[in-house]
């Protein structure tokens, strides 16, 4: 476990290091953050029809700017690194270190999942917290969390998130096994997560029976539960089912991603050697 520690603390440290980059990102998620505000906003104040409003206007405000400040933890893309690798044959020195390639990789998704996400998360959420009030737009702020159970099950929920986002994340980078390049399936999966994880539309603003069938996908485990436990939309003694389904499908990723690995090691061929 210690060499494992080791690999996620000297990446997460490494990723610290882009500043500047995530200073950048967080301007235009602010700005985001106000367009689809708005776009929410304009959608409740035309329809007095309360069945069409599962959420608050203020649920809805929490939520996005939760989606804004935890946008980079979302497996939108695969370890670069890995990639690169992958491509000049470099990966044999993985291949000959004393760990577990799976592992490895995990611990690396961890680290590039937390790092990026904590430099722009931070300044989020006191921008959306404290300034927005201050600038008379107190009811588009982020509001606390609905009470100590729900911020406290929030945190559960949000580490499960991050471990699911890392099963995905590696199952991305095993994907570059057979593809090499990976461009297609990067692109694949950041537009697949980012629609069914309730990232730019709140799963329960879908239609019944679109939200019956993906709100049991493993990408709804990535944002849409995590964000309603914190605004208390999904009740308190529906806490535990939220979190033993984000486990489940972590758990079941694993084992989909530690068998292909172990597929595309019995036939792999080191690009250059």
């Amino acid at each position: 476990m210690g060499s494992y520690l080791a690999i996620i603390s000297a990446r997460f440290r490494m990723l610290l290091q882009y500043r500047a980059a995530a200073l950048a990102g967080l301007w235009t998620q602010i700005f985001f953050g106000f367009v689809l505000i708005m776009v929410y906003e304009a959608f409740y104040r035309s329809s007095t029809n309360d069945a069409l409003k599962p959420m608050t206007m203020g649920q809805i405000a929490s939520y996005v700017w939760l989606g804004q400040a935890l946008l980079r933890m979302l497996p939108w893309n695969g370890d670069a690194d890995i990639r690169a690798m992958i491509r000049s044959g470099a990966v044999a020195y993985d291949l000959c270190r004393p760990v577990d390639l799976y592992n490895l990789w995990f611990a690396r998704a961890i680290a590039l999942r937390t790092a990026p996400t904590i430099l722009c998360a931070v300044p989020m959420a006191l921008f959306a917290m404290f300034v927005l009030p201050m600038i008379g737009l107190g009811e588009w702020r982020l509001a606390p969390p609905a009470s100590a159970a729900s911020a406290g099950a929030f945190v559960v929920a949000l580490f499960c998130a991050l471990l699911l986002g890392c099963a995905i994340t590696t199952l991305i980078n095993i994907s570059l096994l057979w593809t090499i390049a990976g461009e297609g399936v990067a692109v694949t999966v950041a537009a697949t997560v980012s629609f069914l994880s309730g990232m730019i539309i709140p799963l329960p603003l879908f239609p019944k029976w679109c939200f019956a069938i993906i709100q049991w996908l493993p990408f709804a485990g990535l944002v849409d539960l995590p964000f309603r436990i914190y605004t208390a939309n999904i009740p308190t003694d529906q806490i535990f089912l939220v979190i033993a389904r984000q486990i489940v499908w972590t758990a079941i990723l694993v084992l989909l991603g530690r068998w292909l690995l172990a597929r595309g090691m019995r036939r792999i061929v080191i690009q250059g050697g």
